[in-house]
């Protein structure tokens, strides 16, 4: 009979999660045990999992993750074994039905009770669906199960063979990515059996296996897998694979967005490719390119467009998304809130596929995506804190995205660290090696937004890609505006209820802001930033380890002496001002959330000046 499993639930899951991911391994492991007072069981379906079946899974889980160097740092190729051990071995000894391993809260109580110095191990600093398993595509053991689930095969002498086939970011790509054909065992086998038989020769995996899903996706309404036996199942995949290394195939042989042998081709025959890219590039001063007076305006798709900042420049630059793609519910709202006619999509870039997708606009014939990523760790914080796995998983998408649409250029916006720091070199020799064989040019440089009106030091790492049917050179925007201080830029809002003291606190905030930091989505509230920041703020007479609801009233004290009691503190949209957005642009939610758009946008002064660059060279190329 199938086991029952205990299961945490969230309101005594998510208080464990917050405080066990700041804690050692082997206080965790002090930690652990078979029971917890909050845990319960579901009624029926199957016999409930004693304390000595927990011991024994522990006991099994520990074998194969000190064979993988637990409790000490592991190696990458260490830690896919383990993951490929348990996988095999939770999907054997644990006795579930799908219906109990489809339970979050029971892989909550694993992580939590059970395993928490295992799964802290295997995920330093954990993301909140690593352990909590808000989604079990992502949680540290409910992902294996499942994924051991997917490839069972009963019949053979070796069930768990086909976990081999496909590393775990390539069978996310069926599992996680595209639901529509990971639910089904019998298809993903199939998959497998189909995919481990292909010579691929010197083509791209990745690129394969991701045009391959897509042509079985469009098939899916009108072939029933399920009715299929192996046989056939496998023949109807094998012509679709086919056709698939064929086209890719063709794809590489043939000349590429103006590209030919590594030269770029224009209407008078081939010149001399430019170079890779730079680092930095050297601004060129712009003339103004004016805004629907005289010239096209252009298309663009914008992902992670947040709250909308780097959009709402694009458009006073002369840019009209066809597209918008966020997968915070909230910033959605916000973006809609101010422009009701822009075609917003609430979904994960990761699931995002245009050719699948019913997203109001052809996506072909763009001038340009964009997109804030998600922000990268700085490099003095990679190896102290949790890693990049996510943000780097969203850059890779933006640029398979890029590769799959090929717009005229693309503009990528984040830290400083991913054009500069020698940590980041790897990822751009990535990104050059996947555009400039389409015909791409590359411009990697950093850009400050007190230099273009913003009254904030704010240093932002930007990449432009110019596509090889635009033959003027992309330049860099130059340094155009002084802009205001602290003080100038929101003395008047301080004095809107009365204090008295407004100007003589502008006159001590005399400098530009430091740089606003958004802070994490899963954890706190909304402050300035970071102890340094704090610092500063301070110097000003400003409050930065908070956000307040409304400007001071009259009868405000304002004392700096006597410490955060005498400070003042911004307000959220007092933030917006410092990034330079307009005072009528609307941002949805409560407070916390509102201050976290605030913070993680991109300043609209700065998405304009890169609009400008960007669609002169559009216009004149």
């Amino acid at each position: 009979m199938a086991l029952l499993y205990p299961r945490l639930l969230a309101g005594q899951a998510r208080p464990l999660y917050q405080e066990y991911k700041e804690l050692p391994l082997a206080e965790l492991a002090r930690r652990t045990g078979t029971r917890h007072d909050s845990a319960v069981y579901v009624a029926t379906g199957g016999d409930r999992a004693g304390e000595g079946d927990l011991r024994t899974l522990r006991e099994r889980v520990l074998v194969h993750a000190r064979a993988a160097g637990f409790p000490e740092e592991s190696t990458r190729s260490a830690r896919a074994r383990f993951d490929l051990d348990i996988a095999a071995m939770l999907h054997a000894e644990m006795n579930l039905v799908p219906a109990e391993a489809a339970s979050g809260d029971m892989w909550a109580f694993l992580a939590l009770v059970v395993l928490p110095d295992v799964a802290h191990w295997r995920y330093p600093r954990p993301p909140r669906d690593r352990i909590l398993a808000s989604d079990i595509t992502r949680h540290v053991f409910g992902r294996l199960w499942w994924r051991a689930q997917l490839i069972h095969d009963p019949g053979s002498p070796h069930p768990y063979a086909a976990l081999e086939i496909l590393g775990e970011a390539a069978f996310d790509q069926i599992y996680a990515r595209r639901k529509a054909l990971g639910g089904s065992p019998h298809l993903v086998r199939g998959i497998l059996r189909v995919w481990d038989t292909l010579l691929l020769d010197n083509l791209n995996e990745r690129d394969v296996l991701r045009d391959f899903l897509k042509r079985l996706l469009r098939i899916a309404p009108f072939v029933l897998f399920e009715a299929l036996d192996d046989a056939e199942l496998d023949a109807e995949l094998k012509i679709v694979a086919a056709e698939s290394v064929a086209a890719l195939r063709a794809d590489k042989a043939a000349p590429q967005a103006g590209s030919v042998s590594g030269e770029r081709v224009t209407e008078g025959g081939p010149v001399p490719q430019q170079p890779r890219a730079r680092t930095p590039a050297t601004p060129v001063p712009q003339q103004p390119m004016p805004s629907g007076h005289g010239r096209t305006r252009l298309r663009s798709l914008e992902v992670c467009a947040g709250a909308g900042g780097l959009a709402l420049g694009l458009e006073n630059a002369g840019f009209d998304p066809v597209l918008l793609v966020d997968n915070r519910p909230v910033a959605c709202q916000t973006l809609c809130a101010n422009r009701p006619d822009w075609n917003v999509h609430e979904i994960d870039l990761l699931d995002l596929d245009p050719t699948t997708h019913r997203l109001g606009h052809d996506l072909h014939g763009l001038d340009l995506i964009s997109a804030g990523l998600p922000r990268l760790k700085a490099a003095a914080a990679v190896n102290r804190e949790r890693g990049n796995s996510y943000e780097l998983t969203v850059l890779r998408a933006t640029i398979d995205l890029a590769r799959a649409l090929r717009p005229r250029a693309l503009l990528l916006e984040n830290v400083p660290d991913l054009v500069t720091s020698e940590v980041y070199e790897s990822v751009r020799e990535y990104v050059t090696e996947r555009l400039t064989p389409l015909g791409y040019r590359l411009d990697w440089f950093v850009l400050n937004a007190v230099e273009h009106g913003v009254p904030q030091d704010r240093k932002q790492g930007v990449l432009v890609a110019m596509s090889g049917d635009v033959t003027t050179t992309f330049r860099a925007p130059a340094p155009s505006e002084t802009p205001p201080t602290v003080g100038q830029a929101l003395g008047a809002s301080m004095a809107a209820r009365g204090w008295a003291d407004a100007d003589r606190w502008a006159l001590q905030a005399d400098r530009v802001a430091p740089t606003l930091v958004g802070g994490s989505w899963e954890r706190g509230g909304p402050d300035l930033g970071p102890t340094g920041t704090k610092s500063t703020w301070a110097r000003m007479g400003v409050d930065g380890g908070t956000v307040a609801d409304d400007v001071p009233g009259a009868d405000f004290h304002w004392d700096p002496q006597l410490g955060r009691a005498g400070m003042v503190a911004l307000t959220v949209e007092q933030a917006a001002c410092l990034q330079g957005f307009p005072k009528d642009w609307h941002f949805a939610g409560r407070k916390t959330a509102r201050y976290r758009q605030v913070g993680h946008a991109s300043p609209p002064p700065v998405g304009e000046a890169l609009g400008r660059a960007v669609g002169a060279a559009l216009h004149a190329g």
